[in-house]
């Protein structure tokens, strides 16, 4: 497979995923507008930010009127799962140059992650070059996407019957993205954990509740992953 066609092959293998971030993306420009952000803030939050958990939380903090800090705080907690994102990326096309890794950091959405991440794994004898490739036609899908619904939220989001609840695309984005990935127990593990502390710290307040929820899964899935290992060592001793 050469570059060229890997990257179209990498464009055509998050398709499916419009159908969730065109919905997804609106309902950011809708919700943005709705808590009082002008059309140059909304657009220059995506933009910047292209992060929709983050930039979803950091407004909900900042409707409740939470402190700026906490609204950060949360915003940068909900986004850590890039650097673990990033993580899983370096062994694939951590060779490229800085400017190159630079502008892939900047792309980087759950979606795209998400399918190139598995498109690797499944086929490990794929060039370095072809990776790069592969990766920026995933990005090249979905970003123009989010930016261009985020703009028709919110240029038309009061116009939008309520009757279309389009809140629907925010978990089902979410299932679709985790349910492939959870390959391995501590996957699970990780999963369940951070799912169900969610709901237990869900009275926390400003959404702090994520925080914890996200460092107990991370806790969970790593010490089972120890477990895991030492017991694997353990029987072939």
């Amino acid at each position: 497979m050469t570059p060229r066609q890997a990257f179209w092959r990498g464009y055509l293998d998050c398709a499916p995923f419009i159908v969730i971030v065109v919905p997804y993306s609106m309902l950011f420009g809708v919700v943005a507008r709705d808590a009082g952000l002008d059309l140059l803030q909304t657009m220059s939050m995506t933009v910047l930010v292209i992060a929709g958990a983050s930039q979803f939380t950091a407004l909900a903090l900042l409707q409740d009127q939470a402190p700026v800090f906490i609204a950060l705080l949360a915003a940068l907690a909900v986004n850590l799962r890039m650097a673990m994102y990033s993580a899983a990326l370096v062994p694939h096309v951590g060779h490229a140059r800085l400017g190159t890794r630079a502008l892939m950091a900047y792309l980087m959405v759950d979606q795209a992650f998400a399918v190139a991440v598995r498109t690797y794994e499944d086929h490990p004898d794929m060039p370095q070059s072809t990776k790069v490739a592969y990766y920026f036609g995933c990005m090249m899908l979905i970003c123009p996407v989010w930016y261009g619904f985020t703009l028709v939220g919110a240029l038309v989001g009061q116009a939008i019957p309520a009757s279309f609840s389009l809140d629907f695309a925010v978990p089902v984005c979410f299932i679709a993205l985790t349910a492939p990935l959870l390959r391995s127990a501590p996957h699970v593990i990780a999963a369940f954990v951070a799912g169900g502390a969610a709901l237990a710290f869900a009275w926390v307040p400003w959404s702090l509740g994520l925080i914890i929820a996200a460092l107990m899964g991370v806790f969970a899935g790593g010490q089972s992953e120890l477990y895991l290992t030492r017991r694997r060592e353990r029987l072939g001793a």
